[in-house]
């Protein structure tokens, strides 16, 4: 699926890639309606389509991975909410493996996340997986989503990696396109970025179900 030889930087997103989108989606669609209706006394249902609302309107924006934004907005402490459910954060099989084979392959492994950087605080100290990157960088430190084309070239003046001979693992299909359009050559899918709903539409790109699938082996014996 992906020539080693041909690759020197291992970009990942974090949510629904490395980590299983079901916290979030769980924390976002469930949890937050739940105690925004408490906080301003709203039927369940109003409460939600409320949230939702709000969540369509800034979709594909750094204001949508804002926790600070979305605290102002509905007068809640989100980064309190997001750690009372923190149990639920869960990484994806074989992840820890495939980014010490990475490195163990002289590939540099880089984070690439749309996470504000008090989730992605959050998520490192409770799975550990910081220490296996190279570098961590959220998109919220270049003012771009990774769904606009300028956050490639943002990241390139402080990664400089090659984007022909560079992979981006990531389940956002605006992403990947964003990211082919910048000319980065090796791009994957994620079937089952949260695993408590079934596979989802890849479109055009190659995916994977888990990181087993995609060890660079290969790459040890080079």
């Amino acid at each position: 699926m992906i020539d080693w030889r041909g690759v020197d930087t291992v970009l990942l997103d974090m949510d629904g890639t490395l980590l299983d989108l079901h916290y979030d989606n769980h924390f976002w669609q469930v949890y937050v309606p739940e105690k925004y209706a408490e906080r301003h006394g709203l039927p369940p249902d109003e409460a939600h389509a409320e949230c939702f609302r709000r969540y369509n309107a800034k979709a594909g924006t750094l204001d949508w991975y804002c926790v600070d934004y979305w605290s102002e907005q509905f007068q809640l402490d989100i980064v309190a909410l997001k750690e009372e459910v923190a149990h639920l954060i869960a990484v994806h099989p074989d992840v820890p493996e495939f980014l010490q084979a990475a490195r163990s392959a002289g590939k540099r492994v880089v984070l690439v996340t749309n996470a504000h950087h008090k989730s992605l605080n959050l998520k490192m100290q409770r799975t550990g997986l910081d220490v296996h990157f190279d570098a961590i960088h959220s998109s919220h430190e270049f003012g771009l989503a990774k769904e606009n084309p300028g956050f490639w070239a943002r990241l390139q003046a402080v990664e400089l990696f090659d984007p022909a001979r560079s992979l981006l693992v990531d389940d956002s299909l605006p992403v990947l396109r964003s990211a082919r359009g910048y000319g980065i050559a090796h791009l994957l899918a994620v079937y089952q970025p949260d695993t408590r709903l079934p596979e989802k539409d890849v479109g055009e790109f190659t995916a994977i179900r888990r990181f087993g699938e995609i060890m660079p082996v290969q790459a040890k014996a080079a």
